[in-house]
């Protein structure tokens, strides 16, 4: 009998150590007075009035492992019935091993499998296609649990870089299990790499190793080195959406609620006006939480979900895009 990827669980996690725009822009002033105004029309385009940060004593493993103990107890299992973990980040411990093996040991997952998914703010729908895709060929999956989970900040001069504005710490989860009705219904990938060289980390890999001198420049954190064009996301997005709808033989207008990457909520108003749809159907947590990356969508997700917001039996649609860049969506039926 033909099996479904079905949510069935979700949680997340954030740090107690909020940094308001006021703190931001403070440490901005002492480095240049004008970049006190640059946090001012961060936050008018972006809609992130805070963030919040990790202990120091921290990793994103740390992140990922509160988020999933949330939703591993509102599926009501145990981490030793998870079969398999997949974490997206773009923000791992190290640059090997993977930190989906660090969360497994963390967590007490002793049965799970795991892999690491490093598409960035696309990670997180890119893990549940994973994973239902896993679950419709492997009758024996009976759990997978999808992270997301981010801690750029501690990759960047963030007392320095303005551009650190957009990075906040947080995890968030998904558990899917097999079901006979979808769930999971359909999904739609895109890519251009030609903008690799617009942001990254471009010290510390085997294309240029860390010595001591591009670490002392600056070479081994996170930059901004081109922005990125609005229409990346402004016309990008509504393409996911269409072709997720096409390939899952369903019609835009069907769709209920859309989880969008929570970076900026002028792009979500955008775009829900662009294919059609009210924006009471999008949440964003980006005014109360900032922007949290590769967790943003499982986050936003729990957030609505717990809310009261996505309910039974509602046609899902997350669209997520990450630096490189690319982009994922994928769609989901609520389990009734």
């Amino acid at each position: 009998m033909e099996q479904y990827a079905n949510i069935v669980g979700t949680g997340r996690y954030l740090p107690k150590n909020e940094i308001t725009n006021e703190t931001f822009a403070r440490w901005m002033s002492v480095v240049n007075p004008a970049l006190a105004d640059v946090v001012g029309k961060f936050e008018s385009s972006s809609n992130i009035k805070t963030r919040f940060y990790a202990d120091e004593d921290m990793a994103t493993s740390d992140l990922a492992v509160e988020a999933a103990k949330d939703a591993l107890e509102d599926a009501g299992i145990t981490p030793q019935d998870v079969d398999l973990i997949i974490l997206g980040t773009d923000s791992p411990d190290y640059i090997t091993p993977a930190t989906s093996v660090v969360v497994q040991e963390k967590l007490g997952a002793k049965n799970a499998g795991t892999f690491d998914v490093g598409c960035a703010c696309a990670s997180f729908p890119t893990g549940l296609a994973l994973g239902a895709g896993l679950i419709s060929t492997n009758p024996h999956l009976k759990y997978i649990l999808v992270i997301g989970a981010y801690m750029m900040h501690r990759l960047a001069d963030y007392k320095s870089d303005v551009l650190s504005f957009f990075y906040g710490d947080g995890a968030g989860a998904a558990v899917l299990t097999p079901g006979n009705q979808p769930g999971f219904i359909s999904s739609a990938f895109f890519a251009d790499g030609a903008y690799y060289p617009n942001w990254g980390i471009y010290a510390g890999g085997t294309a240029e190793p860390a010595t001591v001198e591009n670490v002392q420049s600056g070479k081994t954190k996170v930059k901004l080195v081109t922005p990125f064009p609005p229409e990346v996301n402004n016309e990008g997005w509504p393409k996911r959406i269409r072709e997720v709808a096409k390939n899952g033989n369903f019609a835009v207008e069907d769709i209920d609620f859309v989880i969008f990457t929570q970076v900026r909520l002028n792009s979500i108003k955008l775009v829900m006006e662009k294919v059609g749809l009210p924006l009471e159907k999008a949440h964003w947590i980006m005014d109360k939480w900032g922007y949290t990356g590769s967790a943003c969508l499982p986050m936003a997700f729990d957030d609505a979900r717990k809310l009261g917001k996505i309910k039974a039996g509602d046609l899902v649609v997350f669209i997520g895009s990450g630096v490189g860049y690319n982009q994922a969506a994928v769609a989901f039926r609520m389990p009734n």
